[in-house]
């Protein structure tokens, strides 16, 4: 079972599964301090765009549609995979935290990276990391971080605004194609590194269980343990999201990859590209 992450927000998310669990969207809703449902549903002042608010937000409706899956499945997932803050939902689902740790966690997560600022992010299409890197260091680009590895001919590089600006010259130059994306900071690379710190203090007043199903970390591509969770959480702020890793170690030639993805389409298309070599 796959999670999505950050981007797959929308307005009107979780309208279909909210009434099914009134308790949890309550609890929710008091422990962040306002109306989750009308945040998701009404999206009032934009606020759902908002870090702070995005990541909650979709927590709480990517575990009640998990909730249903399983529910109505009758059925546990083999393995639990998510993209970036889609991972607290795997570790969720596999019985790492409870429902109101994993809150509070990504609460903490979203304050902190939306008070991070002064830089970017970019995704880069139809070329490799090694590629990339190049052309950037032929250029005498310094300063770009790989965010993310979505998949062989999909990555994202983070920077400050200058130094993403001056990337996006060269690739351009270059013929890569690379946009801009629509958030506040250099999420996933070194310049997270304040928010690293903060968060690590923070995980160090939760404990974390063993994974009852394995969970494929982010930051290693391998299956999670619990001495090793509150270390790899914090890591993730300031680690590229090695997605395409993650989706080739649950692939075995004699057993064909069946999955769900919660919370939308974008991580279906990225494994089948991954699965099809492309």
């Amino acid at each position: 079972m796959l999670f999505a992450g950050q981007g797959s927000q929308h307005k009107g998310m979780g309208a279909e599964v909210f009434a099914r669990y009134p308790g949890l969207v309550a609890f929710a809703s008091d422990l962040l301090g306002y109306d989750l449902a009308a945040l998701c549903t009404e999206n009032p002042d934009g606020l759902l765009s908002r870090t702070e608010y995005t990541q909650p937000a979709i927590f709480v409706v990517n575990a009640l549609h998990g909730f249903e899956h399983t529910h109505r499945e009758d059925r546990r997932a083999d393995c639990y995979l998510g993209h970036s803050l889609g991972e607290y939902n795997a570790l969720l689902a596999a019985g790492v935290f409870d429902f109101e740790t994993g809150l509070r966690l990504v609460a903490k997560r979203g304050e902190l990276m939306a008070a991070a600022s002064d830089g970017g992010m970019a995704a880069v299409l139809g070329s490799s990391e090694e590629h990339v890197l190049k052309v950037l260091a032929d250029h005498g680009v310094d300063g770009v971080d790989i965010a993310g590895l979505n998949t062989p001919s999909q990555l994202v590089i983070a920077a400050t605004p200058p130094v993403l600006a001056a990337a996006l010259d060269c690739l351009e130059e270059a013929g890569i194609r690379a946009t801009r994306l629509r958030v506040s900071a250099p999420f996933h690379s070194r310049y997270m590194e304040p928010a690293r710190v903060r968060f690590a203090e923070f995980l160090t007043g939760f404990t974390f269980a063993e994974p009852a199903t394995p969970v494929v970390s982010n930051v290693t591509a391998r299956p999670h343990r619990a001495p090793e969770t509150a270390r790899l959480l914090a890591e993730q702020l300031v680690a590229p999201v090695r997605w395409t890793d993650c989706v080739r170690s649950l692939l075995d030639p004699d057993d064909p990859l069946e999955f769900t993805e919660i919370g939308g389409t974008a991580l279906t298309r990225m494994v089948h590209t991954i699965t099809s070599g492309g």
